[in-house]
């Protein structure tokens, strides 16, 4: 009976999923379904209307925000937080004693503070204003925080300042914040100062690590960072779709699926 009710009274239910898309969270068919406790057809239905309405694009298994750019690092930290941490505490056990490590802005690369190994001796440098807030309250990492002015959007500072200091570094191994991973179109931004650090880092590291939810496999971004063959390693969550991981792999990626969420 409720489900039946819920399928008839579509409006309000749109109204909420349509504001959680504004806030800059992805939504998932499944998951709907089972809060609503209606079907997925009547879930897909909705996306399919809010997608006409123009609030937001329809992927396999659910929709994204319709501005992902605009997004910012408050509201990213709290989306797919059980994934992003499954994907960190994966990355971290590719670190090295004694290595230089940058961690570049992003809510997934945020996660790793509570990963990176103690009594390691790592240097950690960012440009990210929340993730130095979090490395400080760990007492074993140098840290290093690079300076400029600050993109609210990105989370960090990526001008020219940054880059300048950026370019004096010899980096052991980089966390690369992506927005999309393609075969085709490999790494990409949605802001080209963003673009243009995130190339400078690939330049002054060692090896280049990119941690990537699923919903970064379904977007396009305007502005092209580097090949998918040019980054070290990709980690992809544990139940990523099977085409994309071969597509990956064919186009040069070295693709490593992260543990389950906990």
């Amino acid at each position: 009976m409720a489900s039946k009710l819920a399928d008839e009274l579509p409006l309000g239910r749109r109204d909420i999923i349509t504001a959680r898309l504004d806030q800059g969270q992805p939504v998932v068919s499944a998951a709907l379904a089972v809060e609503f406790d209606i079907s997925e057809d009547a879930i897909r239905r909705d996306l399919r209307a809010i997608a006409a309405a123009g609030r937001c694009r329809r992927v396999y298994g659910g929709a994204l925000p319709l501005l992902a750019s605009s997004v910012p690092m408050s509201v990213r930290m709290d989306t797919r937080h059980r994934q992003k941490q499954a994907l960190a505490q994966t990355a971290a056990t590719m670190i090295q004693p004694g290595e230089f490590i940058f961690l570049d802005s992003g809510s997934t690369n945020l996660a790793l503070i509570d990963f990176l190994p103690k009594g390691y001796d790592l240097t950690l440098a960012t440009n990210s204003i929340d993730i130095a807030g979090a490395a400080l309250r760990r007492q074993d990492l140098r840290l290093i925080m690079l300076g400029g002015t600050v993109d609210l959007a990105v989370g960090g500072c990526v001008d020219a300042a940054a880059i300048g200091s950026l370019s004096q570094m010899n980096i052991d191994r980089s966390f690369l914040g992506v927005c999309s991973v393609s075969p085709t179109s490999g790494l990409s931004a949605f802001d080209i100062a963003d673009a243009t650090f995130k190339r400078a880092l690939l330049a002054a590291s060692d090896y280049t690590i990119a941690l990537a939810t699923t919903d970064k496999l379904e977007v396009r971004a305007p502005h092209r960072v580097s090949e998918i063959s040019e980054i070290g390693c990709v980690v992809l969550e544990h139940d990523a779709p099977k085409n994309h991981l071969d597509d990956l792999v064919r186009a040069g990626a070295n693709v490593v699926k992260a543990l389950q969420p906990f």
